[in-house]
Order: C-alpha cells, then sequence, then structure tokens
C-alpha cells in the first residue's frame, strides 16, 4: 500500500482549527453545540458565499418550480443543515454508540437489515448524502450489525485519519476504495454489511450515467456491482432529522434486476438506488448536499438544457 501523503503546513493549519473548534464544543451542551454548527453553517452562505452559486443552481435545477427567492431560502437551510450535521457527526465519538441510539427516534424498516445479516450472507447497504449519513452508518452498527464502509481518501491526511478513527471507534471497519474489489467479497462471505455512500461520481471509480433529477449524473456502480455478482440482499438507508432534532433512519430494498444482460442489469440497479435517493431528497431538500457538482461530468451528446447547471 502506498505511504500516506506527508500533511503540508496548511493541512496542519486547517486540522488543529478544527480540533480547537471541536474541543470546545465538547464543553458546550450537546443543543447549544448544535445551534452553533447551524448558526456557523449560514455564515457559510452569507456573508461569506462558500459554493453558493453551485448550492443555488443545482437546486432550481432540480426544482425548477421555486422562485428565486424560494431557492435561496432552501439553500440557506441546507447550509445550516450542512453545519449542524457536521457538528453532530464530530461529536459522535463523545456520545459513544448508546448516544447514537438515543439519536434517532424511529427506525423503519431496520428488521430487513437483520434479517439480511441473520441469513449469513452478508448485506450492501446504499445512502447518499442525505440527512447525516455518519449518523446512519454509526446507528446500524450501534444496532450490534458488523459492518465495513467504503471511502474515499480526504485531501488533508489529517482529517482523513481523524474521521475514520471516529468511524472505527463507533464500530466501523473503514476500507478504502481502492481495497474494496479485495475486500468486500470476504467481507459479504463473512455475513457482514457493507456500506456505500453512491452519489458522487469521481475519477477513478467505475461508473455510469443515470437520471437525477431529470439529468444525467454520473453514479459509482460498485454497490450494483457485488449485488450482481454475489446475489446480496441490497438495502438503501438514510437518516433524516425530525422537527425534534432527532433522526428517522428509514431501510427498504433496492429492486435488483436480473434480464442475463448483466452491464445493462448493473446499470438499472444504478439507476433503481439513485431513484430511491432521489425520492427521499425531495421529501427533505434542506438536507441534501448541494455543494458537491452533482452533473459536473455528463455523457458525450448532452443536450444543452440538460447540462451542468452549476456552470
Amino acid at each position: 500500500m502506498a505511504d500516506a501523503p506527508r500533511p503540508t503546513a496548511s493541512h496542519r493549519a486547517e486540522y488543529y482549527a478544527l480540533r480547537a473548534v471541536i474541543g470546545t464544543l465538547h464543553a458546550l451542551p450537546w443543543d447549544v453545540a448544535c445551534r452553533f454548527g447551524s448558526k456557523l453553517g449560514t455564515v457559510g452562505y452569507s456573508p461569506l458565499g462558500i459554493r453558493r452559486h453551485v448550492v443555488e443552481r443545482q437546486i432550481a435545477a432540480a426544482f425548477p418550480e421555486l422562485s428565486e427567492q424560494e431557492v435561496r431560502a432552501l439553500a440557506r437551510r441546507a447550509y445550516a443543515h450542512l453545519g449542524r450535521s457536521s457538528i453532530e457527526t464530530a461529536l459522535l465519538p463523545s456520545i459513544g454508540q448508546n448516544g447514537v441510539l438515543d439519536m434517532v427516534e424511529s427506525a423503519d424498516g431496520f428488521e430487513l437489515v437483520e434479517d439480511a445479516i441473520s441469513r449469513g450472507h452478508g448485506a450492501v447497504l446504499v445512502t447518499g448524502h442525505l440527512g447525516n449519513w455518519e449518523l446512519a452508518g454509526a446507528y446500524v452498527a450501534a444496532r450490534g450489525v458488523p459492518m465495513d464502509v467504503i471511502v474515499r481518501t480526504q485531501a488533508n491526511p489529517l482529517f482523513d485519519a481523524y474521521i475514520n478513527e471516529t468511524r472505527a471507534t463507533l464500530g466501523m471497519t473503514v476500507v478504502r476504495d481502492h481495497e474494496a474489489a479485495r475486500r468486500t467479497p470476504r467481507s459479504l462471505r463473512e455475513g457482514r454489511a457493507v456500506a456505500f455512500v453512491s452519489d458522487q461520481g469521481v475519477m477513478g471509480l467505475a461508473s455510469t450515467f443515470v437520471p437525477f433529477f431529470g439529468r444525467p449524473a454520473k453514479t459509482p456502480r460498485g454497490a450494483a456491482v457485488f449485488a450482481m455478482k454475489y446475489d446480496t440482499p441490497t438495502l438503501f438507508v438514510t437518516a433524516l432529522r425530525q422537527p425534534s432534532g432527532r433522526y428517522r433512519v428509514s431501510v427498504e430494498r433496492v429492486p435488483i434486476i436480473r434480464t442475463g444482460d448483466r452491464e445493462a442489469d448493473v446499470d438499472a440497479i444504478v439507476a433503481n438506488y439513485t431513484a430511491i435517493l432521489e425520492r427521499w431528497v425531495r421529501t427533505a431538500p434542506e438536507q441534501y448536499f448541494w455543494h458537491h457538482r452533482r452533473w459536473r461530468r455528463q455523457p458525450e451528446g448532452t443536450p444543452p438544457e440538460l447540462r451542468d447547471p452549476s456552470l
């Protein structure tokens, strides 16, 4: 395995600033710390305007029926949600698995996970950057499910090590995406759940283009490939914040297509879990991570009206 990149001075400054903030927040009551996170998020929207045009243009493309004022209001709420959920994630190790369980007020369909694991063939879990995806993984692990999470390496190696240590503390086994092809088959044979966050098509990952809010979006195929090859139950998991401030976890089956055309079937499965994600995003659009340019990469021949709206 290649050595981890050496952190730069900028990486160190970012990391120690983050740790200082987290250390301060540990001294605050949970609700106060989370409200601070929401305020911090809205500062990112205004006055700082971090990726503001990307967020607003993508929301407008996904929800063309909204007025400019409604788009801006939704964008502001998305920043507040991201700030709050980021603080929640940073503080999860301090509350441990019992605290994680207390953060969830209901878990619909979780018996699907338990049933899949009880059969001894593992399960493929799929989610997106919606709600609090880190909490979703931590909750599954806190319920006693042995689980791997497939992760991308972060640009800042110090932050990368910190977030993965946080995941391990909460009971998840971290697997780098470049190790997934080797590790996932063994994990499924051992009856483990393997979790994928499958809504960001990046260079180096096997992906396909499927519709997301009516536009072709490059989407990772990994979860679908393993589901097909190993005939593994495939489940979509979300954790959405409720008015109470706690979360609702929802689990549902991803339809598996088998026509005999393996490549077409894999693409159909990717389209299915992307459609499920879109349905959930429509129920809580302020909880989606609009900051990522979801339609940045598109197939040749995409009509102008369906091209990347963030440009």
